[in-house]
């Protein structure tokens, strides 16, 4: 209980800190989750004030990155321009029924290749590490100086992919997860298939319906702007519980349960959103990379040696940008958005809830864990450095292009 008891302190610290300095912390090229989870490996593994069962860690990481996603859905669901959708449906299509395999095939290969891993479990560490992850991806699009420095566009393509990308990840761990724990693929395929189709329905049932109630109290006057934002979190919960149940994809029913409602209530969800994402970004992220920080598994870390450093700089570097380069002209977007594009990509809070739901499905190899928990702390480190001088970068081009080109339209 006192290890709780100082978590919490810890935490909450963190958070008071952020909220006083949250304006400069934008400006410099350090973000909020990674200062959670240096915070993390400083009481953790280096002072050695909190020490979890690895079981009881993972127990909380799982539901933790679970809600987290959750909540992050439906805020990235609630950004989504519907009304302006195909200005942005191709390039995110071209993201999630092309880059999103290759990501897959590439993290797969790398992690058999380097790491030397059996196929099956090779498989498993690649779909784990393939989504784009919302919760990061919102701290390099969202707030002030994004919105100043990226047109809404780019920041549109990387929300619509990180959200549907997450649920979709689904298919490749169960199939991959399958092969691991009972040898073969087509094992699970009904299983795969149903937790895609069966989370569409129940999202779009359970969004629609929120969408309308809200309309109806609105029209009787009984809903004001907080709690419009308190029931779009709860939305998101409720998306994630029922589907669940239904035994299908939580993560994807929360982002089709999120369009669904901003199809329904339109220009209404916008504030909700705004302040659904600065919460988000800011606080509500702390616990898990805060969680994260204190069980990074050093020993296993120094166990699998160099080749674990190559495999982990080898994924940040090839696991998505010369995928999306490939995929430049389809995409339909400048060489800058491209390249942006590419590398902006983080691993993060989805990662973690694919490689704990790994483990609590059978798939205990502790290389699966040590190889991906190195690979979420590598990229919430790199781009959450990078993202600041990033978006600099891409505002100068876009200037110097403008310039070249007074007609042009940035």
């Amino acid at each position: 209980m006192d290890l709780l008891h100082l978590s919490y302190a810890l935490v909450g610290v963190l958070g008071v800190l952020l909220a006083f300095w949250s304006s400069a912390i934008r400006r410099v090229p350090v973000s909020e989750p990674l200062l959670a989870l240096l915070l993390g490996v400083l009481v953790g593994p280096v002072l050695g004030l909190i020490d979890l069962p690895h079981r009881q860690a993972s127990v909380l990481t799982l539901e933790a990155s679970r809600v987290l996603l959750a909540i992050s859905l439906m805020a990235v669901a609630l950004r989504f321009p519907l009304p302006e959708y195909r200005s942005v449906i191709r390039p995110i299509g071209v993201l999630l029924a092309v880059a999103m395999a290759g990501m897959a095939v590439v993290s797969a290969g790398l992690a058999w290749l380097v790491l030397g891993l059996p196929v099956a479990l090779a498989a498993l560490l690649g779909a784990c590490l393939t989504p784009t992850d919302p919760v990061l991806a919102s701290s390099i699009v969202s707030g002030g100086p994004a919105e100043r420095q990226l047109p809404a566009r780019l920041r549109q393509v990387i929300s619509g992919e990180s959200g549907a990308n997450d649920g979709l990840a689904f298919v490749f761990v169960v199939l991959a997860l399958s092969a691991v724990t009972s040898g073969s693929f087509a094992g699970q395929l009904g299983t795969a298939v149903w937790g895609v189709v069966g989370a569409v329905v129940v999202g779009l049932a359970v969004g629609y319906a929120a969408g309308r109630a809200v309309m109806t109290a609105e029209a009787r006057e009984d809903v004001d702007e907080g709690s419009l934002l308190i029931f779009t979190v709860v939305l998101g919960i409720a998306a994630l519980g029922v589907a669940r149940v239904a035994r299908t994809d939580g993560i994807l029913a929360v982002f089709a349960a999120g369009l669904a409602y901003n199809a329904v209530i339109g220009d209404r969800s916008r504030a909700s959103e705004q302040r659904l994402d600065d919460a988000l970004t800011r606080y509500l992220v702390l616990p898990l990379f805060f969680l994260l920080g204190v069980e990074v598994p050093w020993r296993d870390w120094a166990d699998l040696g160099w080749p674990l450093a190559a495999f982990v700089v080898a994924v940040l570097v090839l696991r998505r940008l010369p995928v999306v380069l490939a995929l430049k002209r389809v995409l339909g977007m400048p060489r800058r958005s491209v390249v942006f594009l590419g590398w902006f990509g983080p691993i993060g809070v989805s990662a973690l809830f694919y490689l704990t739901h790994s483990q609590e499905e059978g798939a205990r190899d502790p290389r699966l864990w040590a190889a991906g928990s190195l690979v979420v702390v590598a990229s919430t480190v790199v781009h959450g450095i990078t993202a600041t001088p990033g978006r600099r970068w891409y505002a100068r081009r876009s200037a110097a292009v403008t310039d070249d080109h007074p007609g042009r339209r940035r």
